[in-house]
C-alpha cells in the first residue's frame, strides 16, 4: 500500500491502491439513496435466509420496529454451519490467546461441533426458544460458543461483563429471569486467578438468602481454582457439553425472534435491557463489518480487543466476523500482561491485518510511549478501527502515524448498545477522513443534528453544537427496553416524539465541509474508558455508606478514560471520619458495588450542593469546576455562593 499523506487542512485522502480493492465504493451511497428499501434488502442478501422475507420494513407501529417481514433464519447457522457446507470447515474461526500464554486455533468445523455440543445439552437441560440465559464469563472460546448455542437454539442471551459485581449480575438475571446462567471456576488477570463461580453464588443467593430464577449453573473449568458447588443445581462445562453429540440440526426462526438483551446504564439506578432480535442486527453487523472494516474472507487476520459482555463484542467479535466468514483473534487477558509489549506481540504472531480497538487503549500507549510498538514488526496491519468513544485527534494521528506506519486508513465509528451495529464511520476506500471526525453517516443511515427544537445546527460554528438524532429506522436498531416499553419510548423517542426521531443522548457538531464530530454525552450517563455508567448508580453505591448522606457525581474529562467519575459527597453528622481513609472506603465500595471501572477517581467532602429552586443537582456546574473552567449560568441556583465552599473542599482535599 502506498503512503497516505495529509492535505493542507489535516486531512487524509484514502490511498489509490486500497481504494482499488476496497469492498466499499462510492456507489454504495447512491444506492441507498436511489431505494433505501432495495439497498437493505441488498444487504440482507449477504446471509442464507430459510424462507425469504416478504418485506423490507413494517414501521407501521413505530417506534418498533420489524425488520425483513415474513423471513426466517438462523443465526448460528449463518455463522458456522454455512461457512463449513461451503468447503471451509479447515479455515481458522478464531486463533484463542489466553493471558498466561496458552492457545488454540479453532476452525469452523470445530467450532461448528462445539456449538452443537452446546445446543444439545442446553436442549437437555430442558430449555425451550424464549427461555433466557445469562451469560458470566471470561474471554474464552466456551463464552462465544455458549453464545452461539443460545442462538442457535432461539435463547435470548443476557451477557454480563465478568468485571461487574454480584449485586449487578443479580439484578441483570433477576430482570431477565435467566433461566441458566453459564460462568467459568475464575478468570486471569495480571497473571493471577480471579474468582467468578463464587460471584455467581453471591449473586444467586443474595438478598435474605432467597434463589432466583436461575435452575442451573454451568460452569466451565478455566483456572482451576477451588469452588462453591451446589449439588444438582451445578455442572461442569466438560461433564456435560463435551460429551455431547457433535451433531444437531439448526431450525429457522423470524426475523424478529428475540436474539439477546443487553444491559446499559441509564439515567436512574436501574440498567435498561436492550433488546435485539435476529435478521435485522445480523444483516446489519454482517454488512458493516464487511464494509468498515474492509474485511476479505479468507486473506485477513481481524482482531476486535472489546469484551463480549459489551455491544463490541456482540457485533464485532461474535455475529458480525462469524457470519462473514473471519479469522480473527481473541485474547483473554489485559494489554500490559507479563508487560506492556502484549498486544504488539499477538499482532506479529499472528500477522493481524486489521485491528479495531477503544481511544482509552490508544492513549494508554501512547502514554506508555512509542518505543514499545517500535519495536515490534506491524507492517502486517492495513486498517485500524476506533470505537466507544469520539477520538481526539492528537490520539488519532498517534494511532495511524505509529500503529499504521502513517500509511493506513483509520476508520473512527460512532454507535451504541442501542443502535447495534455501526450508524456513522469513514468508509477506508472512498472517505477522506479528519482525526477526530466521525465524518458521516454510512450508506443506508440517516442522522441530522439539530438544536433542541428540532431545526438543523449550522456548518461550522462552534457554537452552534446540537443533538444526534437518528431520522430513519434501521435494521439493527433496538426493539425496545426488556418488560419496558413505556421507558424505551420515554428514553429515546419522546425528546423529539414530534419529528419521529430516535435520540440517545449524544451531542453532535458539523464542521464547515459539513462532516459531523460527536462531543459525548449530553445526559447523566458517564463514559469511562468505553463502558456507560449511570451518575445515579455511582451516587446509590455512595449514598449506601452509612457516614453519606448526599452524593452527586459527574464525568470529568480525563486524558486516558475520556472520562473519570468524580463525586462531590456531603456527609451525616454522626459520620466521624472526613478523612483520606474514608474516601478510599468508598471508592472500594463503588467499585465493589458496580464493578472497578466505576470506581471514582476523585470523591471530594463538600458542606453542600448547588441545587436550582426545584431541588435538582446542577452536574453541568460540578462539572466545571472538576474540569477547572469557569462556571456557566448560576442563576437558577438556590444559593450560588455554594461554589465558594466546594472550591475550598477540593482545594483542601
Amino acid at each position: 500500500m502506498t503512503e497516505t499523506t495529509a492535505d493542507p487542512r489535516g486531512s487524509y485522502p484514502p490511498a489509490a491502491a486500497f481504494a482499488a480493492t476496497a469492498n466499499a465504493g462510492q456507489e454504495l451511497y447512491d444506492q441507498a439513496a436511489a431505494d433505501r428499501d432495495a439497498f437493505w434488502a441488498e444487504q440482507a442478501g449477504r446471509l442464507d435466509w430459510q424462507q425469504p422475507f416478504e418485506r423490507v420494513l413494517d414501521w407501521s407501529a413505530a417506534p418498533v420496529a420489524q425488520w425483513f417481514v415474513g423471513g426466517r433464519l438462523n443465526v448460528a447457522y449463518n455463522c458456522v454451519d454455512r461457512h463449513v457446507l461451503a468447503g471451509h470447515g479447515d479455515q481458522v474461526a478464531i486463533h484463542w490467546e489466553g493471558e498466561p500464554g496458552d492457545s488454540r486455533a479453532i476452525t469452523y468445523r470445530e467450532l461448528l461441533a462445539e456449538v452443537s455440543r452446546a445446543a444439545n445439552y442446553l436442549t437437555e437441560l430442558g430449555l425451550v426458544a424464549g427461555d433466557r440465559v445469562a451469560i458470566y464469563m471470561p474471554m474464552i472460546p466456551e463464552a462465544i460458543v455458549a453464545m452461539l448455542a443460545c442462538a442457535r437454539l432461539g435463547l435470548p442471551h443476557s451477557v454480563v461483563f465478568a468485571g461487574f459485581s454480584p449485586t449487578a449480575l443479580r439484578q441483570r438475571v433477576d430482570d431477565a429471569r435467566a433461566r441458566l446462567v453459564i460462568t467459568a471456576d475464575g478468570q486471569w488477570r495480571r497473571g493471577k486467578s480471579a474468582p467468578l463461580k463464587e460471584a455467581v453464588d453471591e449473586a444467586l443467593y443474595a438478598h435474605g438468602g432467597t434463589p432466583s430464577s436461575v435452575e442451573h449453573v454451568l460452569v466451565v473449568r478455566r483456572t482451576g481454582i477451588e469452588v462453591p458447588w451446589t449439588e444438582g443445581r451445578d455442572l461442569w462445562w466438560h461433564e456435560t457439553v463435551t460429551p455431547a453429540s457433535p451433531e444437531h440440526q439448526a431450525e429457522p426462526f423470524e426475523a424478529e425472534h428475540p436474539l439477546f438483551i443487553l444491559y446499559t446504564s441509564g439515567t436512574t439506578g436501574k440498567p435498561k435491557g436492550i433488546l435485539h432480535t435476529t435478521g435485522g442486527y445480523l444483516t446489519q453487523t454482517s454488512y458493516t463489518h464487511h464494509a468498515v472494516f474492509d474485511h476479505k474472507p479468507g486473506r485477513d487476520v481481524y482482531w476486535c480487543t472489546a469484551d463480549i459482555g459489551w455491544i463490541t463484542g456482540h457485533s464485532y467479535i461474535v455475529y458480525g466476523p462469524l457470519a462473514n466468514r473471519t479469522t480473527q483473534v481473541v485474547y483473554e487477558g489485559t494489554p500490559n500482561f507479563p508487560d506492556e509489549h502484549r498486544h504488539w506481540q499477538i499482532i506479529e504472531k499472528y500477522g493481524v491485518t486489521i485491528y479495531y480497538t477503544a481511544p482509552t487503549l490508544v492513549r494508554t500507549f501512547m502514554k506508555w510511549g512509542r518505543a514499545i510498538p517500535t519495536a515490534h514488526d506491524l507492517s502486517s496491519i492495513r486498517l485500524l478501527g476506533s470505537v466507544g468513544e469520539p477520538i481526539n485527534p492528537e490520539a488519532w494521528r498517534w494511532y495511524r502515524e505509529v500503529i499504521g506506519a502513517n500509511r493506513t486508513p483509520v476508520v473512527d465509528t460512532w454507535w451504541q448498545t442501542e443502535t447495534g451495529a455501526i450508524m456513522i464511520s469513514p468508509l477506508p476506500g472512498v472517505t477522506t477522513t479528519k482525526p477526530g471526525a466521525a465524518m458521516t453517516p454510512l450508506p443506508g443511515i440517516s442522522a441530522r443534528v439539530v438544536d433542541e427544537m428540532g431545526e438543523p445546527v449550522s456548518h461550522g460554528e462552534t457554537e452552534a453544537n446540537g443533538y444526534l438524532v437518528i431520522d430513519q429506522p434501521w435494521p439493527s436498531m433496538l426493539r425496545g427496553i426488556w418488560g419496558d416499553m413505556e421507558r424505551y419510548r420515554a428514553t429515546y423517542w419522546e425528546r423529539f416524539a414530534e419529528q419521529g426521531w430516535y435520540f440517545a443522548g449524544d451531542g453532535a457538531k458539523l464542521d464547515t465541509d459539513g462532516d459531523l464530530w460527536v462531543l459525548g454525552r449530553v445526559d447523566d450517563v458517564m463514559n469511562v474508558s468505553g463502558h456507560r455508567i449511570s451518575t445515579a448508580e455511582v451516587e446509590s453505591a455512595l449514598v449506601a455508606h452509612p457516614s453519606v448522606a448526599e452524593a452527586a457525581v459527574v464525568g470529568a474529562e480525563d486524558p486516558t478514560t475520556g472520562q473519570g467519575i468524580v463525586a462531590f459527597v456531603i456527609l451525616t453528622t454522626e459520620a466521624t471520619d472526613t478523612g483520606s481513609a474514608l474516601i478510599e472506603e468508598l471508592k472500594t465500595g463503588v467499585a465493589k458495588e458496580i464493578s472497578p471501572i466505576a470506581r471514582p477517581r476523585e470523591i471530594h467532602v463538600v458542606p453542600e450542593l448547588p441545587k436550582t429552586r426545584s431541588g435538582k443537582i446542577m452536574r453541568r456546574l460540578l462539572r466545571d469546576t472538576a474540569e477547572g473552567r469557569q462556571l456557566g449560568d448560576t442563576s437558577t441556583l438556590v444559593d450560588p455562593s455554594v461554589f465558594e465552599a466546594i472550591r475550598a473542599s477540593k482545594e483542601a482535599g
